[in-house]
């Protein structure tokens, strides 16, 4: 579904589900006055049921004009002690926070996107991004962020026939000023240079919105924002401008096969339910069309808003470090002034059962944009929304996507049909809402897998009887086992991804331009499925879990504490960091250990790492999943200069994980059905990769950037060469011959953890011969302008992506995040809002292997814009932007710096977020843990000018769909006449000076 991306840093939250009193709370009376509470001006309803660890304070109101709030006041600290409610105005003042909760790694859960799959498969040394979360901490002592959020309950469903995406054209325009302020920009503005962010989704019954900021703007953020809900003042002359964004969101959604999907689905609906309505927009929709039907598009929007953006129909929360009493006065004063229409909410409930139509329970083939091969069981139930405390479609979800021995997964993988499958139901509005919900089985297959596909649906249309066969039927209950028994074979849908499809695809989605078929289903299948199964013996319930924690006693620390991780042990072969964890309290510890050979040799070898990688997870999978259910997590990164091994969870099974990952590690294998299997699928991981303009984008820039960096297109190359088991072995071999193990042990342990470290003895690996650097070699630019031009690798995609990225000296982050904050506002401002060029535009600072830049990004369509034009609106933003910073005062200046300063100083949430940053200094080996301290104290440097040395421009447009074995380099226009050219990144870079290596050490 649709949703507003205001920055590149905002951001985004899945649909709220509303708090009032129909979810079951029995809760104070929600009219009562602020502060009639028996004295205590936070006391919160008792009657709302919360964890016994969570400090926070809830009360319900609800105000006189219908609107609904859930108050949260969170004025304890992070071991639950509720500070002096006296500290004085100045004390709170100086201890205000920016940040926002840094979420820990790991999957969602209930996804059913396959397009995940390639994700993390394109590891590099540009550690550009790492900061963005370190900025958003929580400094020792101080609050957390201030934030809100509104739910209205309206969405896509209610666009009118005549105006499709006017839902979410709305939730565009409300953002661009209101009566009270009337700055088009101004909300963004304010909350930019307060450190917060804000940002929006437009759903099929709802639209959100929501923001956060510092505590000491909260309440005049609140102000500004309710204004959007009061009296939003969509002028006319940004109808069109804004249009403009809606499309460039359409644009950008277009090459994903999970949206081609979610509108093929869609279709599949009776006619006239809503569920078939184009919930996007686009340009054709809400301005060409119009246009030519004399329909006045900004009278109906402001119809539409007058209609639905009424009280009545929100659903407010709001969350700070203040009292409730404090919350529910800001709260009654502000939102009381947005208006009532009195009208019934809208309701589509009387429209059950979409798709019990004869276009469902067939099978439709689908070309995707991407080279993967998928397969998706979907049936059409009654809405189980009601069912939220059950949540019987969880439950059955969580049976069928069992990765565990007897599991379906675990069969497919033998026989090495599949790669991964999920299961379930999103809550989404797409999943569910008032008139269905969906339960879906997305399962990813390998060539041969796709040439069984009727008996890959053969195991999952058995399970359900065997989930009944297994199960004591006391124990579901009973929603859970009506849901089980709607999952029949009868009522499955089918939809199968190939590329293999292209050419016997006649039919086209209308608004996707999605190519599909559609069939019934082999009769011999359809009767097979119905009859009685025999019960597979490989498909059976999960055993016994050895790896649930029983133990979660806190350690007594056995050593002095320490505030930043100490060095227990060092050799030749590696060092072992260690942190005692005293500031969380929970029985859970983390190990992240990295293991650092030399993977760089050629590019035919780290593919060679890439499958290594791949088959470790693969052969870790059965006897790993039950560690996964009880909570313990580990993941492998193929790095560019190693193995990094990620284990976290309670620590008292921990070490049976990690032994047993040494010990597949110690005993790797591959036999040749799956070597050829990851063979095979790596092809497609690399293609995938390419396709996707930023990806490319990146990939290229880095070449540049990086001496002796080997590209994606390079590692395609060199596995469309054939590679063989003996070369892996070999390669395996050699591997774990030579090492440095490099670890940090962080969480509930004592200092003898060290036996982590001698776990690595079952390798009886040798120390390195040579020193292995953990970065590479960045090339100096030179004093001119340069210009890199490629096409795009994929067919049909009109989105382009213009990158201008400034080298600058080896200096301070510090100042490169300060220019990027400053730049951030007026960037989105004069590229998107007011020259409409792209719907992402964002301004990044860079750390390419400890040599700082800064750049530019707009993504664009080359259907609508010549990307030289868009260089050259980039040089004149940066031009204006210049005089703009020439010119700032010294006090806006500070402003701008005190609000890094809280940024930098911000308190961690979790313990994640304390060892993901600490990694960072291990695995990079700066190993400066105090650094958020050290900048929070350094003087600030070269903030305000920047020396220009270099840009790159990647410019992407349309190509055969076909392989991508090379780069197609482009003519540059007249436009751009004086720049140098690149078309040889190798005979290029040869030339450059290059820096030595350097490490950001201040």
């Amino acid at each position: 579904m649709p949703q507003t991306n205001k920055f590149k840093s905002a951001g985004a939250s899945s649909a709220a589900q509303s708090a009032g009193p129909d979810r079951g709370e029995a809760l104070r009376d929600p009219n009562a006055p602020p502060g009639d509470s028996g004295g205590d001006d936070n006391q919160g309803d008792p009657q709302i049921i919360k964890s016994p660890s969570d400090p926070k304070q809830y009360r319900y109101i609800e105000l006189s004009n219908g609107l609904r709030a859930l108050l949260i006041s969170d004025l304890s600290d992070l071991d639950g002690k509720t500070e002096d409610d006296e500290d004085s105005e100045e004390e709170e003042e100086e201890e205000e926070e920016e940040g926002e909760e840094a979420e820990e790694e790991g999957d969602s859960g209930e996804g059913t996107d396959e397009e995940s799959e390639e994700e993390g498969d394109s590891q590099d040394s540009d550690f550009e991004e790492l900061d963005e979360d370190n900025d958003r901490k929580k400094k020792k002592g101080s609050e957390k962020q201030s934030a809100a959020a509104l739910c209205i309950g309206v969405g896509s469903f209610s666009d009118p026939n005549d105006l499709p995406g006017l839902a979410h054209f709305l939730e565009h325009m409300v953002f661009m000023g209101s009566e009270k302020y009337p700055s088009e920009n101004g909300f963004d503005a304010f909350l930019k240079k307060h450190g917060g962010s804000d940002n929006a989704s437009t759903d099929c019954e709802r639209t959100i919105f929501q923001f956060d900021v510092q505590r000491k703007c909260f309440k005049e953020a609140l102000d500004r924002w309710a204004q959007f809900f009061v009296c939003p003042l969509m002028i006319e002359d940004a109808i069109d401008r804004e249009v403009e964004a809606v499309d460039s969101e359409y644009q950008l959604a277009k090459p994903s096969d999970s949206h081609r999907k979610e509108m093929l689905f869609g279709s599949l609906a009776k006619p006239n339910h809503p569920m078939s309505k184009f919930c996007w927009g686009n340009a054709l929709t809400l301005k060409t069309e119009p246009r030519e039907k004399n329909i006045n598009v900004y009278k109906r929007l402001r119809e539409f808003w007058k209609r639905y953006y009424s009280a009545h129909y929100m659903t407010l929360a709001v969350q700070s470090k203040e009292s409730l009493d404090t919350l529910e006065e800001w709260v009654r004063e502000i939102f009381s002034q947005v208006p009532n229409n009195g009208k019934p909410k809208p309701d589509f409930s009387d429209q059950l059962s979409p798709f019990e139509t004869p276009a469902f329970n067939k099978l439709y083939r689908m070309v995707p944009v991407r080279k993967v091969h998928a397969l998706t069981i979907t049936w059409a139930l009654p809405p189980q929304e009601k069912h939220y405390r059950v949540k019987p479609l969880h439950y059955i979800a969580w049976l069928i996507g069992h990765e565990g021995t007897g599991s379906i997964l675990s069969m497919l993988r033998r026989k090495c049909w599949a790669l991964a499958l999920f299961g379930g139901n999103s809550e989404t509005g797409f999943d569910q809402n008032t008139t269905y919900s969906i339960f879906s089985i997305s399962i990813t297959l390998t060539d041969e897998g796709f040439q069984n596909f009727y008996e890959v649906c053969k195991g999952h249309q058995s399970r359900p009887s065997i989930l009944l066969h297994f199960c004591d039927p006391t124990l579901l209950v009973h929603v859970i086992s009506v849901a089980l028994h709607l999952l029949t074979p009868k009522k499955a849908n089918l939809l199968l991804l190939s590329p293999e499809h292209e050419g016997q695809c006649p039919l086209r989605e209308k608004w996707f331009g999605t190519q599909y078929s559609v069939e019934d289903i082999q009769q011999h299948w359809r009767e097979l499925w119905a009859g009685d199964f025999d019960l597979n013996p490989s498909l059976h319930l999960p055993a016994e879990n050895k790896f649930i924690a029983t133990d979660f006693t806190l350690k007594t620390s056995d050593c002095p504490d320490t505030e930043y991780p100490v060095k227990i042990m060092n050799n030749d072969r590696g060092c072992l960091w260690y942190k005692k964890d005293n500031k969380f309290k929970i029985p859970k510890g983390v190990i992240f250990h990295l293991i650092s050979p030399v993977v760089q040799k050629s590019a035919k070898n780290l593919v060679l790492f890439d499958l290594f990688v791949n088959i470790l997870v693969h052969n870790l999978a059965d006897p790993s999943y039950e560690a996964d259910v009880a909570q313990l997590e580990y993941k492998f990164v193929a790095g560019e200069h190693g193995l990094v091994i990620k284990v976290k969870g309670f620590n008292h099974k921990l070490p049976l994980l990690f032994n047993l990952i040494v010990d597949y590690l110690a005993d790797f294998s591959a036999a040749p059905d799956v070597f050829s299997m990851f063979a095979e699928q790596l092809k497609k991981t690399y293609f995938n990769i390419l396709i996707k303009p930023e990806k490319l984008g990146k990939d290229v820039r880095l070449q540049i950037l990086e001496h002796s960096r080997w590209s994606t297109i390079q590692k395609y190359q060199a596995v469309l060469d054939g590679l063989s088991v003996d070369e892996l072995m070999e390669f395996v071999s050699s591997f774990k011959s030579e090492l440095y193990a490099e670890g940090l042990v962080q969480g509930n342990f004592t200092s003898t953890v060290t036996f982590v470290f001698f776990t690595f003895s079952k390798l009886q690996f040798k120390k390195l011969s040579v020193e292995v650097p953990v970065l590479f070699r960045v090339v100096e630019l030179p004093q001119k302008h340069h210009l890199c031009k490629v096409k795009s690798l994929n067919k049909g995609d009109a989105n382009s992506e213009v990158t201008v990225y400034y080298q600058t000296k080896v200096c301070s982050y510090r100042g490169g995040i300060i220019l990027t904050m400053h730049m951030e506002e007026p960037c989105f401002d004069f590229l998107r809002t007011k020259e409409t060029l792209g719907y992402h535009v964002y301004p990044t600072c860079r750390n390419t292997s400890g040599v700082l830049g800064f750049s530019v990004t707009v993504e664009t369509q080359a259907t609508k814009f010549n990307t030289e034009l868009v260089e050259t609106k980039i040089e004149e933003f940066l031009v204006s932007f210049g005089e703009k910073m020439n010119s700032l005062s010294h006090e806006a200046f500070k402003t701008q710096v005190t609000a890094l300063v809280k940024l930098k100083g911000c308190e961690d949430t979790h313990l994640g977020e304390e060892v993901n940053r600490n990694w960072t200094e291990v695995v990079t080996q700066q190993y400066v843990f105090d650094r958020l301290s050290r900048e929070v104290r350094s003087p600030v440097a070269h903030e305000q000018r920047l020396t220009v040395q270099q840009c790159v421009n990647d410019e992407l447009f349309m190509s055969l769909y076909g392989e991508v074995s090379k780069l197609t380099f482009l003519p540059v226009s007249t436009l751009l006449a004086s720049v140098t050219t690149i078309t040889d990144i190798q005979a290029f870079t040869s030339t450059l000076n290059l820096y030595p290596y350097h490490k950001i050490l201040k």
